[in-house]
């Protein structure tokens, strides 16, 4: 793709239900360093912008967590976001709005695949949110990403949650005469905001303290504790 003419642009805007008021960003964000290094001076790469998008992602992603996964600890939080800004997840991004089709490429890029080349894809991805971050604001920004991140978020939770519990439980169960019970240790913080601290007890020995927003978050972080402590890393 040579150019981009107004009408592609109209096309690609289409797919992600977003017009520019100023086109020249978008066509920036468009735009690999192998088609900009081909047209010197007169054409800027998406690097730049992709630099930006990325901290704006984070960002909106950051919050989309903090606030839908109120039980979700700090270090499971962090996990899950990893998963949904990784490459991987945005090529699959960039797929849904046919973001492939819009870019412009080298000739030496064009050639090899570089269409297809999830690298390429992930970086305009974020090269669009930032695009469309400076041209309307973060809001503009987050209605776009958060047609994505939602759906994306549940299914990779499902894929990151590790049931601590079930697994110290079957651990334990190999041996048919030891019991292990979850007491709550105390609480704390105002009745909206309330931290529960749980110990999960082998034959009434505290192997593992956990604390959580519910009682039930803090019997897992109980459990991933005893299971550390106990040396199974490899069921965490």
């Amino acid at each position: 793709m040579e150019q981009m003419c107004c009408e592609e642009l109209g096309r690609f805007e289409k797919y992600i239900n977003y017009s520019f008021k100023n086109k020249q960003l978008l066509e920036e964000a468009l735009s690999h360093s192998s088609y900009a290094n081909e047209k010197k001076k007169c054409r800027s790469s998406n690097e730049r912008l992709e630099f930006l998008g990325d901290s704006v992602l984070s960002i909106i992603v950051s919050d989309y967590l903090f606030s839908n996964y109120k039980e979700m600890p700090e270090g499971e939080l962090t996990k899950l976001r990893a998963s949904l800004v990784c490459e991987k997840a945005l090529h699959v991004f960039a797929k849904e709005i046919h973001l492939g089709e819009f870019i412009l490429l080298g000739k030496g890029e064009e050639h090899t695949g570089g269409r297809e080349r999830s690298s390429i894809l992930a970086d305009a991805f974020e090269a669009v949110i930032a695009a469309i971050y400076l041209d309307g604001g973060m809001e503009a920004a987050s209605k776009h990403v958060l047609r994505f991140i939602p759906k994306h978020a549940e299914k990779s939770n499902k894929i990151c949650f590790r049931d601590y519990k079930t697994v110290l439980q079957e651990i334990i169960q190999k041996n048919p005469e030891e019991k292990v019970e979850y007491i709550l240790a105390g609480e704390c913080g105002p009745d909206h905001d309330k931290a529960f601290t749980v110990n999960v007890c082998l034959n009434s020995n505290v192997i593992g303290t956990g604390t959580g927003k519910s009682k039930k978050s803090a019997e897992q972080m109980a459990a991933k504790e005893a299971l550390m402590l106990m040396g199974y890393e490899e069921a965490l």
